[in-house]
């Protein structure tokens, strides 16, 4: 067993593979769902005219969908990255300090590249 996993076993790191896989194809899903969805409305409903109240609905809305998008892009990178992390043999260090990353945190976070501590100092400094 490689020192690299950080302790891991090969089936773990496999499950934890499975599941990011599956964790990236439901985020994209998700998003072409709701680009689906906005076409439908927007060939049902063309260019019928529009309320004020229902431009300022839109427009609240389209705030959400954007903030909601920016959080599944950088979840989507660091699925990506924990993916690289797997194919490398550092699956289960963290990035900024290469001390092991907890299992339990692993499996309730597979894509977690960070420690606890870490990301929560990430998050802090922003």
């Amino acid at each position: 067993m490689s020192k690299q996993h950080a302790g891991l076993s090969p089936q773990f790191i496999e499950q934890q593979r499975k599941r990011l896989l599956a964790l990236r194809r439901q985020l994209l899903g998700g998003e072409q769902h709701t680009l689906a969805t906005e076409r439908r409305f927007q060939q049902e409903h063309g260019d019928e005219a529009e309320e004020f109240e229902d431009k300022a609905q839109d427009m609240a809305q389209l705030e959400i969908d954007q903030a909601l998008h920016d959080v599944d892009d950088g979840r989507i990178a660091t699925i990506e990255r924990a993916l690289q992390k797997i194919e490398d043999g550092s699956y289960g260090l963290s990035d900024l300090s290469g001390e092991p990353i907890p299992r339990a945190r692993l499996e309730s976070t597979p894509e977690a590249i960070l420690t606890v501590q870490e990301e929560r100092s990430r998050e802090s400094g922003r």
